[in-house]
């Protein structure tokens, strides 16, 4: 079930806007973090920045106790207070599988199903934040994702973000989001897809086989030329990378046609992500034009799956239930719905394969759910 990035307590000693990492007090003593950027949980102890407290507790400098949801916040994440708040944000979380650095809401696409959508304003001071974040991150974090908007837009500001991952955390893959289309030039692909990251994957989404379904997609006259000679440029460099494509009614029908292109086009991908659509942002004012129920683009799907698998392109299913797909299928599909938005619905009450399954996300109402759902008893998946 998804567990909330924020929750409410009470806050006591706030007096700036600041990130700190929770940690038991013997987790503390080892000295991994300054002290001074260092909440204990459910203890007290002078020359630390305060404490944490599930419930009542007295600290010394800020403290943050009554957690409303106590599951929100445990050992080892990082979170943000502000003064005057009683709103603690998690901006990272031990163990989760989804850490991601949001760095801009800037973009210069307006995808049709964007869950995230774009805005103007001057976001800039979330690189300070980042930067700050990344010094507190657990230094054997397997995965850490950038997203946004477009992080490409930060220019020298995503090679700062990039740099200090690789000094901080260089035991931790970075997977980076981006449209691509930035890098049709070779010096922005020089600049920020050649810096020397150990381990450095790009997601870049592909909706189409042709300029005119892509452009009409992501609502940007001209970007299907940029993101193929954004990805060549990356290509060029020995970048790694990641196509992504979400599946809706303006994209599945030339999914056969689309995976042909990315194995004779673009052998240098190294995964292809074939993804249910979020009913998010701009997905949801879009619903007439994109939903289309899962169970009724499987033929293409599968068709897709295969060429790819067939010829050593690994590809994944993501956001979409096992029961909405053929058994032949499920080998692709990956739990890939972030841990914070991820939930089941009634109907998998009983299911048992609800440990192995994507489930949804937390905003696909019924409206937004396959016909196809339904419990799946593990005596029928051995018949």
């Amino acid at each position: 079930m998804s567990l909330a990035l924020h929750t409410h307590a009470r806050v006591d000693g706030a007096a700036v806007t600041g990130l700190y990492k929770v940690l038991t007090l013997e987790e503390a003593v080892r000295g991994a973090y300054p002290s001074g950027d260092v909440l204990l949980w459910e203890a007290a102890a002078p020359g630390y920045a305060g404490s944490v407290f599930a419930d009542e507790g007295e600290g010394t400098g800020l403290t943050i106790s009554r957690l409303r949801d106590p599951a929100v916040i445990q050992p080892g994440d990082v979170v943000r207070v502000r003064p005057g708040s009683t709103m603690v944000s998690v901006m990272y979380r031990r163990g989760s599988a989804a850490n991601t650095l949001f760095a801009t809401e800037r973009c210069n696409s307006r995808c049709l199903m964007c869950s995230q959508p774009p805005r103007t304003d001057d976001d800039g001071w979330r690189v300070a934040e980042l930067l700050r974040l990344i010094d507190l991150i657990d230094h054997d974090e397997a995965q850490l994702g950038i997203s946004g908007g477009e992080p490409t837009l930060l220019g020298d500001d995503l090679g700062r973000l990039i740099d200090a991952c690789a000094r901080r955390l260089p035991d931790t893959h970075l997977h980076i989001l981006s449209n691509g289309r930035t890098f049709c030039d070779r010096a922005v692909a020089a600049s920020l897809g050649d810096r020397g990251h150990p381990s450095l994957t790009w997601g870049v989404p592909l909706y189409a086989d042709h300029a005119e379904l892509h452009d009409e997609v992501v609502d940007a006259h001209g970007a299907f030329e940029e993101t193929i000679q954004g990805l060549y440029e990356l290509g060029r460099l020995g970048a790694r990378i990641e196509i992504r494509v979400v599946l809706h009614g303006l994209t599945v029908d030339r999914l056969p046609q689309l995976a042909s292109y990315i194995y004779r086009r673009l052998p240098f991908v190294e995964h292809v992500a074939l993804m249910g659509l979020e009913p998010m942002g701009y997905a949801k004012t879009n619903r007439e034009r994109l939903w289309i129920d899962p169970a009724d683009y499987l033929r293409p799907l599968a068709d897709a799956v295969f060429f790819l698998a067939h010829r050593g392109l690994p590809v994944s299913i993501y956001n979409l239930p096992l029961c909405v797909l053929p058994e032949s299928l499920w080998p692709y599909a990956r739990q890939s719905i972030s841990d914070w938005k991820n939930t089941f619905a009634p109907e998998c009450a009983g299911c048992e394969l609800v440990a192995s399954c994507s489930g949804f996300f937390a905003s696909a109402g019924p409206a937004w759910r396959s016909r196809a759902v339904r419990p799946l008893k593990l005596l029928e998946t051995a018949a």
